[in-house]
């Protein structure tokens, strides 16, 4: 038996969703809807209300706006668990490395995305991304997409509330799991369609720092055969450094700007950085 938490933007979560996961799960299962239409919990809360609710050792967390294409997709992640006792957290999106200069989790090379998912764009139109799947179903990854999260329940793992807001809810979760010692798997076997697309906006940017401060030890992280160059590095973090000029936080900017001057001292990018400080 599968538990299923939804953190809604509603008093209720559709009924062409409560239909679809019905139709398709193929399993037993329990549904737990956090009504979230007055905001009054941030993600990590509602998730943690949903964490200690459940009933069941395998917790499903997806957004309110998707529509699952597979059948018996309840199936598929019981026997992985069953097959594999050292899998924590299984996906549909993720990647193999993640750098310790804050950055999205899909900021990474190209041959290290393990993707499959049905994606609409803000233009309406439907994708199918699909990538990082060579001979197996499984893939090991480092993070995951917060739509879809599937965990073993382990009593010693939650959402972290000192955190706020919507953002970096799977980077926290995932880091987690990892750090428990658990494999984190993306799986080729389950389609979905998503209904919306993320944005990064002044709340993301400063949830993703805070991520960045609490992990900073434990980052960078690498499933693949990528090792973050200097280079690399510097490159996310200079990208980071100007949204956050754009977005006029320059303190956050400062901050960020001396843990880059050690992994490159010399470069004309500090330079323009101190000059824009002053304009």
């Amino acid at each position: 038996m599968i538990s299923i938490v939804i953190c809604s933007r509603s008093s209720a979560i559709s009924d062409d969703l409560l239909s679809n996961i019905s139709d398709t799960i193929g399993a037993k299962y329990e549904l737990i809807v956090i009504d979230n239409s007055e905001n009054k919990y941030s993600i990590f809360e509602a998730y943690n209300i949903g964490l200690y609710k459940s009933k069941e050792n395998i917790v499903c967390f997806v957004h309110d706006d998707i529509h699952f294409i597979t059948q018996n997709w309840g199936q598929v992640l019981i026997k992985i668990f069953e097959r594999n006792n050292d899998i924590g957290l299984i996906g549909v999106a993720g990647a193999k490395s993640k750098t310790k200069m804050p950055s999205a989790w899909w900021e990474c090379p190209d041959e290290d995305l393990c993707i499959n998912i049905n994606q609409y764009l803000r233009n309406g139109d439907k994708e199918h991304w699909y990538k990082g799947f060579k001979n197996n179903a499984l893939e090991d990854v480092v993070v995951i997409d917060g739509v879809f999260m599937t965990a073993k329940k382990d009593s010693s793992i939650s959402f972290n509330t000192k955190l706020k807001g919507f953002h970096n809810y799977d980077l926290n979760f995932s880091f987690e799991y990892l750090k428990k010692g658990y494999k984190i798997v993306v799986t080729k076997d389950i389609l979905l369609e998503h209904f919306s697309i993320g944005v990064l906006n002044e709340s993301w940017y400063r949830s993703t720092l805070q991520i960045d401060k609490m992990y900073r030890n434990f980052l960078p992280l690498n499933k693949s055969n990528f090792v973050a160059s200097k280079n690399y590095e510097f490159k996310n973090g200079t990208k980071f450094i100007r949204e956050l000029l754009k977005l006029k936080l320059k303190t956050q900017a400062f901050y960020l700007w001396i843990n880059l001057l050690w992994i490159k001292p010399f470069s004309k990018f500090h330079v323009n950085f101190l000059k824009s400080l002053f304009q």
